[in-house]
């Protein structure tokens, strides 16, 4: 069974905390982080690319020189793809590029990245966002008391929504609700701070 050390804002220990072991001691199984990272990426295109082609180009209407006898070669519209200002071949048009995961690839994913970070000291564990200031100041405080990375995913649950404004102005941190953890982020940074409430949800939505 994984366990991890519990802390408070001043990064002084609690209690050593059991893990779900389907959720924090898997096989780390990197295609699965791979095929997901990549439809993330994916779904987040926006897919608005335009480009004319010489159907669409305005203009070359009238053949620019006759057919033989110029010495030149043979012209059909200034707007042909080889001329300046002509249409692009095969020119990108808006798509979609969004798609769907299978769930189980999906949770086997976010599992193997929470086991990476484990494993890694990556998991700092608070028993509570306990805040004797309202302030983005007080919780940047608290970030660096409990050794959190200048690159860290805070991740809270419903109880805890006011910490968004506390920490949404710092820079290189961002606020995640336990039920929207993403491999992605994850990922993206080096640090995930989570509370207790927060890692109940995990273990309980994701298991």
């Amino acid at each position: 069974m994984p366990k991890i050390q519990m802390i408070d804002v001043k990064g002084n220990p609690v209690e050593e905390v059991e893990l779900n072991e389907g959720i924090f001691d898997v096989e780390v199984n990197q295609h699965a982080v791979y095929l997901v990272v990549k439809n993330i990426l994916a779904n987040k295109r926006q897919g608005t690319h335009s480009a004319k082609t010489r159907a669409e180009v305005r203009g070359g209407g009238k053949k620019p020189w006759r057919q033989k006898g110029t010495g030149r070669a043979r012209q059909g519209s200034i707007r042909s793809p080889q001329w300046k200002g002509g249409g692009i071949v095969f020119a990108k048009k808006p798509r979609d590029y969004s798609y769907t995961t299978p769930k189980k690839v999906r949770r086997l994913a976010l599992k193997s990245v929470l086991t990476s970070k484990l494993q890694n000291d990556e998991i700092i564990l608070l028993d509570k966002y306990e805040m004797q200031e309202s302030k983005t100041k007080e919780f940047a405080k608290i970030l660096k008391d409990v050794k959190a990375s200048s690159k860290a995913l805070v991740v809270i649950n419903d109880n805890d929504s006011d910490i968004y404004r506390y920490a949404r102005n710092i820079k290189g941190v961002k606020v995640l609700r336990a039920t929207d953890i993403n491999v992605y982020d994850l990922l993206k940074y080096d640090s995930l701070v989570i509370s207790k409430d927060a890692l109940n949800v995990v273990e309980e939505v994701f298991n």
